[in-house]
């Protein structure tokens, strides 16, 4: 019989979020543990009493206790809570339990008492699941996001599973083209031949060249990457480099790169209509299991203002800092 999860949503009142995209906060991780912890002792008044005031003005014992009740009828004791990422506020958990697993999100202020909290039931496709490697950018000088965001209005890779969090980057003339003249050649765009760099530590799972690069407007799409370069990194995520402009690719399967060393460079290959980097991070090698990883760079230059922990999207400039 399928459960049914009701949606209870408390107020964010005073909420503390310092901006973490990939690191779990001592705050949230101390508040899912007591959640946890009184949850699975059928301590509603302790869970209770981890609120906030303005929390307990907004969600009384009896509503809390009937929650709880709730939760714990459909779907047992917690088992584990997993930390995937922030979202706004919250901090989100795959949370594991007896008879499900669901999606709980939880917010905490600056006295690590719970602000507000939610619980659906846990989707693949939902929330994003975001790096654990730090990431710097993989080139230098300011290149444009023309692919990259959540929404199938910024990215058309979110209809695939494993590249649902990719990006395709171009560099721009003044005029914000691509290209130089007329786009006939692939010498005539700017990120043609450009230098691709690691952008963490890793291990070189597979490279490929030798793909010839496309005329301007036409794709391969039977060696769809083309020539292209996946990195294990030391967290096992794989990290994909796709279209590299042929002959230049300088690294070779079982080779251990380091940070900003060259791979090779930026060109046309494969299912690519003009030189341009296409960029992932997914969570096994096998394509046809992987599921993509949500990429933020630690510290990067986005339309002139400096950001960290940042995931890029459509339209951004980005550069190195």
């Amino acid at each position: 019989m399928k459960k049914y999860l009701t949606l209870t949503f408390l107020l964010i009142i005073g909420a503390n979020y310092s901006g973490f995209a990939q690191t779990e906060s001592a705050s949230s991780k101390n508040a899912i543990a007591k959640f946890q912890k009184y949850y699975n002792e059928s301590q509603p008044d302790s869970v209770f009493n981890l609120f906030s005031p303005e929390t307990k003005t907004a969600l009384p014992l009896q509503k809390t206790i009937g929650f709880l009740g709730q939760l714990r009828k459909n779907f047992g004791l917690i088992k584990q809570a997993t930390f995937l990422s922030y979202d706004n506020q919250f901090a989100v958990y795959k949370t594991e339990l007896e008879k499900g697993t669901i999606q709980l999100s939880i917010s905490t202020d600056q006295h690590q008492a719970i602000t507000g909290i939610f619980a659906k039931p846990y989707s693949e496709q939902s929330p994003q699941v975001p790096n654990t490697t730090k990431m710097r950018l993989p080139f230098k000088g300011e290149w444009t996001v023309f692919w990259g965001g959540d929404t199938k209005e910024q990215n058309y890779h979110v209809v695939a599973k494993m590249q649902r969090n990719a990006f395709d980057m171009v560099i721009n003339g003044l005029d914000a083209k691509s290209y130089k003249t007329d786009g006939k050649s692939n010498e005539d765009y700017y990120a043609f031949g450009q230098d691709l760099s690691a952008p963490c530590d890793g291990e070189v799972v597979f490279a490929v060249d030798g793909v010839k690069d496309n005329v301007p407007g036409k794709m391969n799409t039977l060696l769809t990457l083309g020539n292209s370069v996946m990195l294990k990194t030391p967290n096992d995520e794989y990290v994909l480099f796709a279209h590299f402009k042929r002959g230049t690719v300088k690294v070779k399967q079982g080779d251990k790169v380091k940070t900003g060393q060259i791979l090779g460079q930026c060109g046309n290959s494969g299912n690519s209509s003009e030189p341009h980097l296409h960029f992932h991070i997914q969570n096994t090698e096998d394509f046809n299991e992987a599921t993509g990883i949500k990429c933020f760079f630690e510290k990067v230059k986005v339309n002139n203002e400096v950001k960290t922990n940042y995931s890029p999207v459509k339209g951004d400039k980005i550069s190195g800092v």
